[in-house]
């Protein structure tokens, strides 16, 4: 188990170590949830490393990483336990058949952590050898208020309650990350609860960075125009612009097909590693595609 960092700075180099390039901002927000136990509340566009960032400082801190992923209709019951029905049914049917008649010894029997199922906030809560795990909330926007509401509970005390054994607090606050693509507004109770990060695509310098940590087979020249041409894609009116996960997919996709410098005809065999809808792929193959090409060529030709 590694050690917290004890800056700014620290955090960063952290991060690194897993390839994972951010700027102080956002470096500096994972420093104070990390010294303060706060969770992190991270929001942007999909594909711009909220995840990631939950990944990697499990990795760097050796931490358990227990991922929640949000989806609609998500309740309480889902997200923390759950009782091993099948196991209960078995467990009566011997009571049973042994004539068993301490009908409260079988029921505090049934109802006890041998026939518990921990869903992610239960076992989030729970004692780790390696220390407090990384708790990932991932795209609470997709969820209701209903399970917002539930969560202030978890997030302000670190504890949940299960009606048949009573609350159960973590020994040790989990490292909680939660993340939100911004598909509805998250209400501000909750916001309040975190320290709040907006993630934001990053520049050609940022993600260049970024594509030389993950891609690092790719040679500058292609690099460049690789992140170049994404960056100009993501002026243009589509409707889901590509994420900084997109232009790694790419990245290894032209490695993969050996490619050393990028062409009108490699763009349009390819666009499906960067754009997800069909009517964005029809907008930019072609001659769009070639006109995008020329100026970023333009614009990475030596003054």
């Amino acid at each position: 188990m590694t050690q917290m960092p004890t800056s700014i700075d620290d955090t960063i180099a952290l991060l690194a170590k897993q390839n994972y390039v951010c700027g102080r901002s956002l470096a500096t927000v994972c420093y104070l949830g990390l010294t303060l136990g706060r969770p992190i509340f991270l929001e942007g566009e999909a594909g711009v490393g909220k995840t990631e960032i939950a990944k990697a400082l499990s990795a760097a801190l050796g931490r358990r990483l227990i991922r929640l992923q949000c989806y609609e209709g998500l309740d309480a019951a889902s997200a923390v336990y759950e009782w091993n029905f099948a196991a209960q049914m078995v467990a009566i049917r011997t009571a049973e058949a042994a004539g068993a008649s301490d009908r409260a010894a079988l029921q505090q029997e049934l109802f006890s952590d041998d026939y518990l199922i921990a869903r992610p906030l239960l076992e989030a809560m729970q004692p780790q050898s390696e220390g407090a795990p990384v708790l990932l909330i991932d795209e609470l926007d997709r969820t209701d208020e209903p399970f917002e509401a539930f969560l202030l509970e978890a997030l302000s005390d670190f504890q949940v309650t299960i009606p048949e054994l009573g609350t159960i607090k973590a020994p040790e606050p989990p490292i909680v990350i939660v993340t939100s693509n911004r598909t509805r507004e998250v209400h501000d109770a909750l916001k309040r609860r975190c320290l709040y990060h907006w993630v934001d695509y990053p520049n050609f310098e940022r993600e260049m960075e970024i594509v030389t940590a993950r891609a690092p087979e790719a040679k500058e020249t292609l690099s460049r125009e690789i992140v170049a041409f994404v960056q100009k894609l993501r002026t243009e009116d589509l409707f889901k612009k590509p994420g900084v996960a997109e232009t790694i997919d790419w990245a290894k996709c032209l490695l993969a097909l050996d490619v050393v410098t990028m062409s009108p005809e490699v763009i349009a065999d390819t666009l499906g590693a960067i754009l997800k809808y069909q009517d964005d792929i029809q907008k930019i193959e072609g001659s769009e595609a070639k006109r995008l090409l020329d100026e970023v060529r333009a614009e990475l030709a030596p003054a």
